[in-house]
């Protein structure tokens, strides 16, 4: 198994600018290292913001597999990039009180490591760069929805 080259831009886009490189709990410094470009992409029109989280997707799969290749093991832990993507799945239609941001990151982290039915059948059967991007984005979904849920609750009372 070797070390990724640190100065590679796979390695620091699939890291997510290092924040993956935590020693403990990457997965979560990841979603939480999200919030801030999260706090820019809010501000975009609907189609941009999707734009660019397409965007990041398809680049994280390019920097994911480059780093699995290069580490010679699937999905690794320090690889956050899909927590990026995911954590802005689901904070897609967020509203814009503050507190919903802290709800989106319980949601999205209860939903991508329960990994209930599809995100666990993706994780176990789709490998590789996409694979290790794909598990997180339907988390971020299921994420998304039950926030569009909870939303809504207040409104049907």
């Amino acid at each position: 198994m070797s070390q990724a080259p640190r100065r590679d831009i796979a390695f620091w886009i699939a890291t997510g600018l290092g924040s993956g490189l935590a020693p403990k709990a990457p997965g979560t410094f990841g979603s939480l290292a999200a919030l801030l470009p999260w706090l820019l992409l809010r501000e975009l029109p609907w189609w941009a913001y999707a734009g660019i989280t397409i965007a990041a997707f398809a680049i994280g799969c390019w920097a994911c597999a480059a780093l699995i290749r290069q580490l010679g093991r699937e999905d690794p832990g320090m690889a956050v990039i899909d927590e990026w993507v995911g954590m802005w799945i689901t904070l897609f239609a967020a509203p814009p009180e503050w507190w919903w941001a802290p709800i989106g990151f319980a949601l999205f982290r209860l939903f991508d490591i329960w990994k209930p039915w599809p995100v666990r059948w993706v994780d176990r059967g789709v490998h590789g760069g996409f694979g290790a991007m794909a598990d997180d984005a339907l988390a971020g979904v299921l994420g998304l929805l039950a926030m569009q849920v909870l939303v809504l609750l207040p409104a049907a009372g």
